[in-house]
């Protein structure tokens, strides 16, 4: 039976996460560093071809995808951001650490969350809604290699969620240029929803 394979990249390097602030919707590109380390990532490594590229509509994902599948033009998908931090957007842990959901949030706390933000529970029922429509697409077109290129925190997400083997969320974090391919097969996830993640990426270029 046909299976269709999925692979999952974390957008480049942004100025704001690397000096320690929560970034979630805030709308910032790529930093120098982070455009960069792309194209090293990409020069050194090999990137999986793809029949298509989703992305979120955030600047630092599409200004990814142009440098990792400049050949490709990427589907925007509004529900592929970044969880939305609300007035935490843009603060430090430290900033926060005096806000009083803010350490139940950092725990976990399934309804705890930012003011005029998203809880975790809002944040997972958002993409693991899209992401079910994304594979049932792919299914219905018969496209069976696609690209989705989104932030650290959909990405641990989704595959704590849909995952196989099974892991708790930091345990999928990933650096900056990298991800998983993952393989879903049709009867398991018709069954179970869930999906074998088989690889980390980009490759190492083969050598001959």
């Amino acid at each position: 039976m046909k299976s269709y394979i999925i692979h999952f990249i974390r957008h480049g390097a942004v100025d704001e996460t690397l000096a320690g602030k929560y970034i979630g919707t805030t709308d910032v590109s790529l930093s120098d560093r982070g455009r960069a380390e792309l194209i090293k990532l990409d020069c050194e490594n090999k990137y999986p071809g793809t029949q298509v590229v989703f992305t979120s509509p955030l600047k630092r994902c599409i200004e990814t995808c142009k440098i990792l599948y400049p050949e490709h033009n990427p589907l925007e998908i509004p529900n592929l951001s970044e969880c939305n931090f609300g007035e935490w957007e843009g603060k430090t842990a430290d900033e926060l650490k005096m806000e009083p959901d803010f350490k139940k949030w950092l725990a976990g706390d399934t309804y705890a969350k930012p003011p005029r933000g998203e809880s975790n529970a809002d944040f997972t029922r958002r993409i693991c809604k899209m992401f079910e429509s994304v594979v049932e697409g792919l299914m219905k077109t018969g496209t069976t290699e696609s690209v989705i290129i989104t932030h650290g925190g959909v990405i641990m997400t989704l595959l704590a969620v849909y995952g196989l083997p099974q892991a708790k969320p930091f345990e999928w974090a990933v650096d900056n240029g990298f991800g998983y391919s993952v393989r879903v097969t049709p009867m398991l996830w018709q069954r179970d929803k869930v999906c074998e993640v088989f690889q980390t990426i980009p490759l190492p270029e083969q050598n001959d």
